[in-house]
């Protein structure tokens, strides 16, 4: 065997149950994030690898620390943050701000970047509760984990198994109505995920309910059949790298912009001065 079959592509995230002990400045900034933002009484779950890792077993080295919480929530997250002694950013208004210290850092996150699926209240009470580092929190529940998925599709990253792995292992023991209340318009994306659930474990289709298999196909049915020309072209919302030449060249609709002009302004930072203390 070549040397370059024995490697995995550098952008690969290898699954495994084995837990990943953590740098030790990575802990406190991720332990001390967390106390900040219990004492001042923020509303958030924890996502990415960490809800991963809760809801299927699967643990993963992890560079961040996601907290998701809705936007109406961050400045006040941030100003707790910055006065906590932590250099925080705005990195984008439309779903993303960072808290630095040390060199790591935590994401706080409002939404999906292409503001297609965004974080509300809901989201919150929804979660479970947890612990992280002896912190106690609130974990992204199955479902809105998985709806955080659906739209991370880009080529040099794809979630769809971190999808199939949700539902594998709860055995499709989700509330696939708020799933669908989340998608809304978007029923397809969801529809394509499943299709490769049903790939990936053709044995355990009945892990996603008949009567939502019945609903989506049935949509697909009618909209294939029946197509409304109307309708606009949506491939940015996948990736507006590789769907470029069709809107800077082939004239299609921009519908990534029109979204995200939407919830431009969403995410600011705190409008009261704060004290900011030492980064280091």
């Amino acid at each position: 065997m070549s040397k370059r079959q024995h490697q995995s592509p550098e952008s690969s995230s290898l699954t495994s149950a084995t837990p990943k002990r953590l740098p030790r400045k990575q802990e406190a900034l991720f332990r001390d994030v967390l106390r900040l933002l219990n004492e001042n009484h923020i509303p958030f779950a924890v996502s990415g690898a960490i809800a991963l890792q809760q809801h299927t077993g699967i643990c993963r080295n992890t560079k961040d620390l996601d907290i998701f919480l809705a936007a109406e929530d961050t400045p006040d997250a941030l100003a707790s943050l910055i006065k906590g002694g932590f250099k925080c950013e705005v990195c984008d208004p439309v779903w993303l701000a960072k808290a630095h210290r040390d060199n790591y850092f935590v994401d706080l996150i409002t939404g999906m970047s292409n503001a297609v699926i965004t974080v509300d209240s809901s989201w919150i009470r929804h979660s479970h509760p947890g612990s992280v580092l002896g912190v106690p929190v609130r974990l992204l529940a199955p479902e809105e984990l998985l709806v955080s998925k659906l739209f991370v599709t880009r080529r040099e990253r794809f979630d769809g198994a971190d999808i199939a792995h949700i539902i594998y292992a709860t055995r499709g023991k989700l509330e696939w109505g708020r799933i669908l209340q989340h998608v809304g318009e978007h029923w397809e994306i969801l529809l394509w995920s499943l299709m490769l659930f049903r790939y990936v474990y053709p044995g355990n289709s009945d892990y996603v309910p008949a009567n939502i298999w019945q609903d989506l196909i049935g949509r697909l049915a009618k909209a294939t059949s029946n197509p409304d020309p109307q309708q606009a072209f949506r491939g940015s919302l996948i990736d507006d790298c590789m769907f470029a030449i069709d809107v800077k060249e082939w004239g299609l609709e921009d519908v990534l912009s029109r979204y995200r002009a939407g919830r431009e302004h969403i995410i600011t930072m705190p409008s009261e001065p704060v004290g900011l203390g030492s980064t280091e």
